[in-house]
């Protein structure tokens, strides 16, 4: 749960104006609060955090395809690393409390210009969409209107994933290949962006994602990042929650024929 710290009274601030981070507040966050006060106005404090959001299904409940051992490390120590540094960060300055985390990814990108907690908030963001892209039982093939939807974009769910493998496997370095559903072109699209660059600060919808650090799979996989993206693909993809999330995306975006069913 997204949480914040508050000082109405902001000593601190960055390159960019206050004015400018103003236009992303909202009131309909939910904080976990600890007040402190000594009778004063001004000692009147709010410390609150983002928490280590939990897999939506038991440590083992991937294996033998995802590794417990693999979960352990990646959730419980890289994913949890990011979340203390951002939290870390945050505690230094108030001018970025009571963000959702997507409003946080996108003000500090700061229009290509990232603040220095945007690579914390970013991998935080893409690693509890990326647990939530994977599913026990997964992988195989998408079913009604999300199959029909690849099929009117990529031609064939054949011609889909070998473009997301080969994007995968064509990325340089660290970072996560991407399926999305671009706003102005109403279409989905396979994207690959390097260490934690997110989606949305494009404006696009993230449909799935998967991580192309070495951490998420070089214990179960060694080097062998081919062999990971095709397990990932025929055995781990949650197309239930792709389903899911570009029915919602309609609300957003008119993709005309076929509906997608929210159920």
């Amino acid at each position: 749960m997204a949480s914040c710290y508050c000082n109405p009274f902001p000593s601190s601030s960055h390159l960019i104006s206050t004015d400018f981070f103003r236009q992303f507040k909202t009131p309909k966050l939910l904080y976990m609060d600890k007040r402190r006060f000594d009778g004063s106005p001004r000692s009147s404090k709010v410390t609150s955090f983002y928490g280590l959001k939990t897999p939506p299904y038991k440590l083992d409940a991937l294996e033998p395809y995802m590794s417990k051992k693999t979960i352990d490390m990646h959730w419980g120590e890289h994913h949890r690393n990011f979340i203390e540094g951002l939290n870390k960060q945050l505690e230094k300055d108030d001018i970025l409390y009571g963000y959702t985390l997507d409003e946080l990814v996108k003000v500090t990108y700061n229009n290509g210009n990232p603040l220095p907690e945007f690579n914390n908030a970013a991998e935080v963001w893409n690693h509890d969409f990326f647990w939530e892209s994977m599913q026990p039982g997964g992988g195989e093939m998408p079913k009604l209107g999300l199959l029909q939807q690849i099929e009117k974009d990529f031609g064939s769910f054949t011609d889909f994933r070998e473009k997301f493998i080969e994007t995968a496997l064509t990325l340089f370095g660290s970072g996560w290949v991407w399926l999305v559903l671009k706003r102005e072109e109403r279409r989905l699209a396979i994207l690959k962006t390097s260490n934690a660059i997110c989606p949305v600060v494009w404006d696009d919808i993230p449909i799935i994602n998967l991580d192309l650090w070495e951490h998420a799979y070089y214990l179960d996989y060694k080097n062998d990042r081919a062999k990971y993206v095709n397990v990932f693909m025929d055995h781990l993809v949650s197309w239930d929650a792709a389903m899911g999330r570009l029915a919602r995306a309609e609300a957003f975006v008119n993709l005309g024929e076929p509906k997608i069913p929210v159920a």
